[in-house]
This record gives C-alpha cells, structure tokens and sequence, in this order.
C-alpha cells in the first residue's frame, strides 16, 4: 500500500545507547477500522537483534526509563506499550515505581503506559503473578499479556487490558484453519471481558480482512511500517472493509469530532446529591457522564430528568445520599470517526431521547467528548439550505 496517512509530526531518530549498544524499536498501533495510530509499541534491541531484558529489577527499570524518554522524545501524546519480564512484575513489587519520576519528568502519567508482561508468562507461578498484576493496576498502570500461550482462566482472573497474539499465530491467517480459530477464541474471551485483543506482525491486506472478520481491531506489524518507523511518522493507510466503504457512500455532513465538547465525568460512585452540585454549578449544562476506570461511559444523567426526580416532593431525601446511577440511563455511543448524518440517526433510534447527548468514544470504547443533538440538527439543516 503506498497510500500514506499523516502523522502529527515526523522525523526519524537511530540514537543508540552508545554504552550498551542497544537501539529502540517502534511500532504504531492501528486502529483497523478507521486506520488511526493509537499508540506506540516500544522495546529496545541489542546489537545483535535480540531483545532479550535483564533479569535484575533495577536494570529492567532503567532500561524503562531510557525507553521512555526515547519515545517522548518523538511524541509525547500517545500512549506507550512498553515490555517488562513477568518474572520481574511478580517478584519485585516496587520495579515500577522505580521509573515513576522518569515519567512525571516526561510529562506522563502512569494511565498512559501499559506494561507488556512478556514471553516468560507460562513459567512464573500463578500466585506471585497476580499479586504482581494487582500492583501495576494500584500504581496506575495498565496490563498486557504478551502470549497468548495463557490458560484462558488466567485471562479472566487477571482482566488486562490488552492481549497480544503472536506473530506466529497472525501468520498462519487467513489460510491455517487451526490459527484462525484460535483467533476467533481469544477474541470472543477478549470481548466478553472487556480485553483488546491486539494483532502483532501484521503483514498482508488478507491478515488484516480475516483479523477484521474474527472482531479485533488493534494491529501492528510491517504492513504498516517498517522497522525505521519513529513516532509522529506517517503509517500506510489501512484498506476500508466493503460495509466501511458503502456507509461512507452514504453518510453525509462533517466528522462528528466538529461538535465534541468536553464531558463532565464521574466516577459511577457518585452519589445524587454530587451530581446535583454539579448541575447547579453550570446552568448551561446538559448531561454528566458517569465513566468507569478505564474511562469508558457506564451511564448518562440527563439533567431534565435528574433534576425533576431531585427536586421533586421528597425527591432529595429519597436521592441525595444514594448513587446517582439509579436516575441514570444508558449512554448512546457513537464512535468519534461517524459523520453527522450517522450520529443523527442513532439519536433518532430511541424516540423518548432523542434529545439526549451522545457520547462519542474512541476505538478503545472510552469516552472522549459528548455531542448536542441540537448541533447536528443546525448543521445538516445549513448544508441542506
């Protein structure tokens, strides 16, 4: 594919530590269906190729920091994917923390790196595992499992955040009935637990149409970009599956990033009397969206609704002290990619709100802005006139 998409930058940088001869390696993350890059697969190769990581916690964690501020160095806001030995989360509690100060220098936040729990999975017993697992999230950070050599139940006791499959499986697609399959496998456990499976070595518009067809979205590989690739560079274009290509045909008015604006968020612990302070510290707002920790949408309080269930006889007494989620209703999603001909018809898909505000999300399904129905209605009407 020689169609190239702009990055939000672009300059190539070779730095190698010049006292242990050894050079990162990036790779974008692709968004399959809109062929966006959302985020930077990073890791550091020795002279001879390997990436082989120190056993010692100390050096795994300045061999993290050196990563770290290579990347943002290059671009300092998508998130990094950066790999750590499993031995070495679930043997060293504090191996993480270690780097910290590494990213409050560069600007980041422990939210922004998710931690690649490597190769070494099957061989690190089961219990310090977890534990080790469990610390990485109370520190902030997110978790990968870099195999997909893991017993399913691990995968469902420990819920990361994202799964990788490995090259060898992703090349036997399309053709190898036993690995596609299997692909199908993890990604139906994937998203029945809220788990981003992730393709790895990508390498054919056939691999990307079977890994399309099995539901996951999140790719990289060379078919993307090569090895010299830096962040902020430019990333082939990702073909349009044939659906993609017809609503395009069909979707009319701007990108419904024109009408985003920012969400006014709460955890889904809030209580009534929380939310009732916030609408009456902004008369001029509509909704408050309650965001889960992984800042995805669990529910949307309209603020006519609330505020007549609020205000009503007895109203802040029954409510005020209880969870606001009880007088909420479910977000209507919309991906951040639709056009406004799109959005509006998914606002039209529940007359009783038709009103209401959408959330738009991004391809990791968290809330990234909400959109006024009212907006959508001005502008189609503009271009219609």
């Amino acid at each position: 594919m020689s169609e190239l998409q702009s990055g939000p930058g672009g300059h190539r940088s070779d730095a190698v530590d010049g006292a242990s001869g050894e050079a990162p390696v990036y790779r974008p993350v692709v968004d399959l269906d809109s062929g966006a890059v959302l985020a930077v697969d990073a890791d550091i190769r020795a002279a001879d190729g390997t990436a082989a990581w120190p056993g010692d916690p100390s050096a795994a964690a300045e061999r993290l920091s050196r990563l770290v501020r290579s990347a943002t160095g290059h671009e300092s806001l998508l998130p990094l994917i950066v790999p750590l030995p499993a031995q070495a989360a679930a043997a060293a509690p504090d191996v993480l923390g270690m780097f910290e100060d590494t990213l409050r220098r560069c600007g980041r936040r422990p939210r922004d790196v998710t931690v690649l729990l490597g190769a070494d999975l099957p061989r690190v017993p089961r219990e310090p595992l977890v534990r080790g697992i469990a610390r990485l999230r109370e520190q902030g950070f997110r978790c990968a499992l870099g195999t997909a050599a893991v017993p399913p139940d691990l995968l469902l006791e420990t819920n990361p955040f994202l799964l990788r499959i490995d090259p060898g499986i992703v090349a036997g697609l399309p053709g190898d009935e036993r690995m596609a399959a299997l692909v199908d496998g993890l990604a139906r456990i994937g998203h029945g637990n809220s788990v981003f499976p992730m393709a790895a070595g990508v390498t054919s518009e056939a691999q990307v149409a079977r890994l399309r067809e099995a539901g996951v979205r999140l790719a990289q590989g060379p078919l993307f970009a090569d090895e010299g690739w830096a962040p902020g560079e430019r990333v082939a274009a990702v073909p349009k599956a044939p659906v993609e290509a017809a609503r395009d045909r069909h979707d009319s008015g701007p990108p419904v990033t024109e009408f985003l604006r920012p969400p006014v968020g709460m955890g889904p612990e809030a209580t009534a009397e929380e939310v009732l302070d916030t609408f009456s510290g902004d008369t001029a707002l509509n909704s408050v969206v309650l965001i889960d920790h992984r800042d995805r949408p669990v529910a949307l309080i309209d603020r006519a609704r609330f505020l007549l269930a609020v205000t009503g006889p007895y109203g802040h007494a029954l409510h005020a002290k209880r969870p606001a989620q009880r007088l909420a209703d479910t977000p209507r999603t919309v991906p951040r990619t639709v056009r406004a001909m799109a959005a509006l018809r998914a606002a039209g898909s529940d007359r009783e709100r038709v009103y209401d505000d959408l959330v738009a999300v991004n391809e990791f399904g968290q809330c990234t802005g909400i959109v006024h129905v009212g907006d959508l209605i001005q502008s189609l009407a503009a271009e219609t006139g």
